[in-house]
């Protein structure tokens, strides 16, 4: 109860208006998050209800017979997909705290697009409204020099970044694992080709049996293939994978295979150059690191062995010139 006693200044005053609206945004976010549990609640109970009338339509189907055109009841994914409440993305506000380039971010991090959205969405609310908290409070108790409302703004900028600056590293690595488990998947479908197997089958197999030796681009092919699956052309089902990690090797593959596999012709050949070209490109890119690894390498020799040399070689004549001089001084 510090902040009532005594005449308040400029920081008390900045507490005191922080924590009320800290306050007035966590009764704002229990009273959404209350309409969001009774909305997703009667989405259950509506769910339930079509599901055991879509079972019942199967298992009269399946008694009438196989000729019967019977329902399809709703996964579980698909319910829990529907009560995520995705119409806050949607609004004005929702694309301006969630961008076309954190979608993107979230989409090369591999994780589901609607939860992750809500995911960072819901990370920047919390750290914004906190952290400005956290820094005021800390320099009301005298614990955090510097200006009352510099520092807050700062501590709301870092908050509402920080979820995409981490969204940008782990989908840079992300990037770099698919340019790492590209020659490999390259040589995997070459193989598949030589023993006989189509390419609709050899990306069948690969996206199935290979997922623990490429995880990134397995994961990728098991979408598109079950886009195809679902009736979309190859071309269409590939392309997220031809443009979502922005590499320029692979977008060159999708397109091979997509011409493949709309013109026909052998597809071993094609991938052997491609290959070939792969493996050079990573020989010029070793040979670039290497080099750039000497120089650096260069200014630390410099640092560290420069003086460890001088004191070896030139560190007997200073000991007798300064002897020699300690001499004359006598």
């Amino acid at each position: 109860m510090a902040l009532f006693t005594g005449t308040p200044d400029a920081t008390r005053l900045l507490a005191l208006s922080m924590a009320l609206l800290a306050l007035a945004l966590l009764l704002a976010a229990a009273l959404v998050a209350r309409r969001e549990w009774r909305v997703a609640r009667s989405r259950r109970v509506f769910g339930r209800a079509v599901s055991g009338v879509t079972g019942a339509t199967t298992g009269a189907a399946v008694v009438a017979g196989p000729g019967a055109d019977a329902a399809m009841p709703t996964g579980e994914g698909a319910r829990e997909r529907s009560a995520l409440p995705a119409h806050w993305l949607r609004t004005r506000w929702g694309r301006l705290l969630v961008a076309e380039e954190d979608r993107r971010l979230i989409a090369q991090c591999g994780g589901a697009s609607l939860r992750g959205q809500l995911l960072l969405l819901g990370g920047r609310a919390l750290l914004a409204t906190t952290l400005p908290v956290a820094a005021v409070v800390l320099q009301g108790a005298g614990l955090l020099p510097g200006d009352p409302v510099v520092v807050p703004a700062v501590a709301f900028v870092f908050g509402f970044m920080a979820p995409k600056w981490l969204l940008a590293r782990l989908a840079a690595a992300r990037r770099a694992r698919v340019a790492e488990e590209l020659p490999m998947f390259v040589e995997l479908l070459r193989l598949l080709q030589g023993v006989g197997l189509s390419l609709d089958q050899g990306l069948h197999v690969l996206a199935t049996d290979f997922t623990a030796t490429l995880p990134v681009l397995t994961a990728e092919l098991a979408i598109a293939n079950r886009q195809y699956a679902q009736g979309r052309t190859r071309e269409h089902a590939l392309q997220r994978l031809a443009q979502l990690h922005g590499n320029a090797h692979l977008a060159e593959l999708i397109a091979l295979l997509v011409q493949i596999d709309r013109h026909g012709g052998a597809v071993q050949e094609p991938l052997t150059r491609f290959g070939e070209r792969l493996r050079e490109h990573r020989r010029a890119e070793l040979k670039a690191r290497i080099g750039r690894i000497t120089v650096k390498m260069t200014g630390v020799m410099v640092t560290t062995l420069l003086p460890a040399l001088i004191i070896v070689t030139a560190g007997p004549g200073f000991l007798a010139i300064s002897r020699s001089l300690a001499t004359l001084s006598r």
